[in-house]
């Protein structure tokens, strides 16, 4: 059986990200950025399609893993009858090239150690040539070319590249990979342990920032921040939803979607959840890569892009990978970058404005930028979009949307009034009242008492949730309390939120993680702190032993699915832990 998604570990170099399962295979591996072709595409197909596995020889007894220190260095300890190894993985942090080095370590006994290298260029399917110089073997397939240092001598065989070596106690071996264009000149073989301590050097220099003196849930939002950080492009700031691509968000399902890109849903609370634990500097880099992104005509912003602020993002269908757990089809790029999000201006401007209050002012400039997006805002409120989950089956006037909308007003006349920035703030204050009503009258459902997902529709929605989260109305709000009351009573199960039912009242895929993590904040809001509390340590709950959480959870199955490890449920999970401890992390209260 394919390793469960929860079963995977992230390692992540600032720009570009692999996953390495429990059995010491790294099964996932998109080089050299986070939406580059995966070489290793194991996760969605099988060992065929790319893979490198670490690992004993004789039958593993036990496996234990953490992360060292604040950081996304992973050291995997496996035991056998013979003795007892540990494998320490890690995507050198700002290398150039990138080098990605494991490091074994025979910590007791004696251990002969198998490696199983297999590259597959053109996402699984293109075997390289290989090219034997010793020590080195050079893998090269079109303009790609991948160098295996090994400690010495492998074989090559039609499949893979194998080494295997016995280590006795206190004895190390190291291997390397490193990705270059195939015209380049060799790289240089690499000293895995002075980059381990690079590496490990940089994450402590990283989380000496944070500020996190004095919260309870002290572990789980370093943990969230580290996979934050390995997911944000280190040069340009963009950060990727997740790392991974067609992970599905029911098992055997076609529910398989590509998340390796910056969503503009997720900017405000990205924002805060940065700007808030002291990683400044990300999150400045965060609205420089939203600017630089969003520069030209609002017309023209788009709900996706990738962390390097491109525009162009074609879906397809990947015929010849089988799927995680046979859930196909396969998809690499995403059709949602076509769709018509009206909430996204609401993100972009309160992340903007999380920026400000967090002393981060942009200059005139941007402020203009800020005010045609506005003044595109008022324009196109009215109109249906695909909403914030992106409906695949047509515009709609998506209650949120309007919500979010509301929200662009609502932050440019506070950025108007508290920074002193021109504009027309009676004719904002207006269509925002405008808009206010328009969500009162058709957005709250009498029948169901409830605000539902669309105007004059009768189907709940746990993105609901967000309104007092957003300042648009008041927790202890009667309208909200009935709100949170209907999602308590219909759209949760096993003790978490589901976005929302199918037509059938059934739940077409797992426990949103995010929604979970909103809805324990707004209990909190609203006074109701064990609840909260329960909520909250449920989602700690179906964390791995890693802290890593995926896009959703499987109440059935009892395991993650969705994407992995997922920004948005990180991002969630920081706001409202810091939230319990703090009420001014939470933005209406700036």
């Amino acid at each position: 059986m394919a390793p469960r998604i929860e079963d995977h570990a992230l390692l992540g170099d600032g720009r570009a990200s692999a996953l390495v399962t429990t059995d010491g295979s790294i099964d996932w591996l998109c080089w050299p950025m986070f939406e580059s072709a995966p070489c290793f595409a194991a996760l969605l197909g099988d060992a065929s399609n790319g893979h490198w596995r670490i690992a004993p020889v004789e039958p593993v007894r036990s496996v234990t893993r953490r992360y060292l220190d604040s950081s996304l260095v992973l050291q995997t300890t496996m035991h056998t009858a013979s003795g007892s190894v540990e494998i320490t993985d890690c995507l050198a942090w700002g290398e150039t090239p990138a080098r990605l080095v494991r490091r074994v370590h025979c910590v007791s006994g004696r251990v002969t150690m198998a490696s199983e290298f297999a590259i597959r260029f053109d996402h699984g399917r293109t075997r390289p040539w290989l090219r034997p110089f010793g020590k080195r073997i050079a893998a090269i397939g079109g303009a790609h070319a991948l160098w295996f240092d090994t400690p010495s001598e492998p074989v090559l065989d039609a499949d893979a590249v194998r080494h295997e070596i016995t280590l006795a106690e206190g004895e190390c071996c190291d291997f390397a990979l490193t990705c270059c264009r195939s015209w380049d000149a060799p790289p240089a073989a690499p000293d895995v342990r002075a980059l381990l301590d690079a590496t490990l050097h940089h994450w402590a220099q990283w989380s000496a920032r944070l500020e996190l003196k004095d919260q309870r849930y002290i572990e789980p939002i370093r943990r969230s921040l580290a996979v934050l950080r390995g997911l944000t492009h280190r040069l340009t700031g963009g950060i990727a939803a997740a790392a991974t691509s067609s992970l599905p968000e029911r098992i055997g399902g076609d529910l398989n979607w590509d998340y390796r890109y910056c969503w503009l849903r997720d900017a405000s609370f990205t924002m805060l959840a940065l700007a808030g634990t002291g990683m400044r500097g990300e999150a400045q880099a965060w609205r420089d890569w939203l600017l630089r992104a969003l520069a030209g005509d609002p017309v023209h912003t788009q709900t996706i892009y990738t962390t390097e602020g491109d525009s162009h993002i074609a879906e397809w269908s990947c015929d010849w990978l089988r799927g995680y757990e046979s859930s196909r089809p396969v998809r690499f790029g995403n059709a949602a970058v076509t769709q018509s999000q009206h909430d996204i201006y609401g993100e972009i401007i309160d992340a903007l404005y999380v920026s400000r209050c967090h002393g981060m002012p942009p200059d005139d400039d941007i402020w203009k930028l800020e005010h045609d997006l506005i003044e595109h805002v008022r324009r196109i409120w009215r109109q249906p979009d695909n909403g914030v989950w992106e409906s695949r089956g047509g515009a709609r006037h998506h209650t949120l949307s309007k919500v979010m909308a509301w929200l662009a007003l609502d932050r440019g006349i506070k950025c108007a009034e508290r920074f002193g920035h021109d504009a027309p703030v009676d004719e904002w204050r207006h269509d925002a009242d405008v808009i206010r009503h328009s969500v009162m009258t058709h957005g709250f459902h009498r029948g169901v008492n409830a605000f539902t997902q669309c105007y004059d529709s009768d189907r709940l929605d746990a993105s609901l949730l967000l309104l007092p989260l957003r300042g648009f109305l008041p927790a202890d709000d009667l309208r909200m309390i009935a709100t949170v009351d209907a999602i308590e009573r219909r759209l949760m199960h096993d003790g978490l939120v589901f976005r929302f039912l199918d037509q059938h009242d059934a739940r077409p895929e797992g426990a949103f993680i995010a929604c979970c993590c909103w809805l324990a904040q707004v209990r909190q809001m609203q006074g109701r702190e064990t609840q909260a509390r329960t909520l909250f340590e449920r989602v700690l709950s179906i964390q791995n032993d890693l802290g890593l959480l995926a896009e959703e959870y499987d109440t059935e199955k009892k395991r993650q699915c969705g994407n992995y490890p997922q920004v948005l449920s990180h991002v969630a999970l920081i706001n409202a832990a810091c939230y319990f401890d703090d009420t001014d992390h939470s933005l209406h209260a700036l």
